[in-house]
């Protein structure tokens, strides 16, 4: 378990309510919400609150494609099921879009652009005018241009409106019951392939693969980092010694190697995000 124990002062917790308070009050004046639902710490934590503000007025949206990993999309659909919220799975078309595909540092700009334009028209066929998404205000430190194209369509990212951050977001899902308080972070698979390399469905198909393998064996937090012919693993640092016991390195090699990676490396600096970033 990533999160053993989150503490927080209780000053600083008094702040925290608050920001709660004013994120309810910021959903009730709504008429309904859709929810851009990627099964998240963040938009989990998000639909929990909107549906116990708004109840049926809501739904979530969620897209799929080859660039969302599967044991995501399986978790946003238990947890909207566990919910009782309208919940549509929709088929994204980022794979069809060469802006996306030639893995531009504008990538997630052109990705999120067809996501919100899919969310919208099942948001207005059930009468909904709000959108909103799972950005916190942490996000605002990295560099993410897919806020661009929410700010573009108006979409309404709450969580970060309320100046609520990764670390308060987990502790009050951890206070109020919230199912994966303590999941790891996630990202959309093609932010392992470097910018300027193109994205095809065959790389993020094994990316997807071998950091479910990973997952087995026993790692939480990681991604598999795709550099041509060479696989870049990163881990949180105090699971580095899973590598070196019960056989565990002979079989990630030869699991790596079966997938066409001829070499395999382990990234001394640990689990980080956005460490593709760095090249920009």
């Amino acid at each position: 378990m990533l999160f053993k124990t989150l503490e927080i002062n209780e000053s600083k917790m008094f702040n925290t309510i608050k920001k709660l308070k004013s994120l309810k009050k910021q959903l009730k004046s709504t008429d309904g919400v859709a929810v851009a639902f990627s099964g998240g710490v963040d938009s989990t934590f998000l639909l929990s609150i909107a549906k116990d503000v708004l109840g049926d007025k809501l739904i979530a949206v969620t897209l799929t494609s080859a660039s969302y990993p599967k044991r995501e999309l399986d978790t946003a659909i238990e947890f909207a099921s566990f919910l009782k919220v309208k919940h549509f799975l929709v088929e994204s078309s980022e794979m069809e879009d060469e802006n996306f595909l030639k893995n531009s540092s504008m990538r997630c700009y052109y990705c999120k652009k067809t996501a919100f334009k899919k969310i919208f028209e099942i948001a207005e066929a059930n009468n909904i005018k709000y959108v909103a998404d799972g950005q916190n205000y942490d996000d605002i430190y990295d560099y993410r241009p897919g806020s661009r194209a929410a700010e573009e369509y108006g979409v309404k990212s709450p969580l970060k409106q309320c100046l609520l951050g990764k670390n308060e977001i987990r502790l009050l899902s951890k206070k109020l019951g919230i199912k994966g308080w303590d999941r790891p972070a996630f990202a959309c698979l093609a932010s392992r392939i470097p910018y300027d390399t193109r994205i095809t469905e065959e790389i993020l198909l094994k990316i997807d693969y071998l950091e479910t393998f990973l997952i087995e064996k026993g790692f939480s937090q990681l991604r598999v980092r795709h550099h041509g012919n060479l696989a870049r693993i990163e881990v949180i640092k105090e699971e580095f010694p899973l590598f070196f016991g019960h056989h565990l390195m002979e079989q990630i090699i030869t699991e790596f190697k079966r997938k066409g990676y001829l070499y395999i490396t382990l990234d001394i600096e640990g689990y980080r995000t956005g460490s593709m970033n760095l090249a920009l």
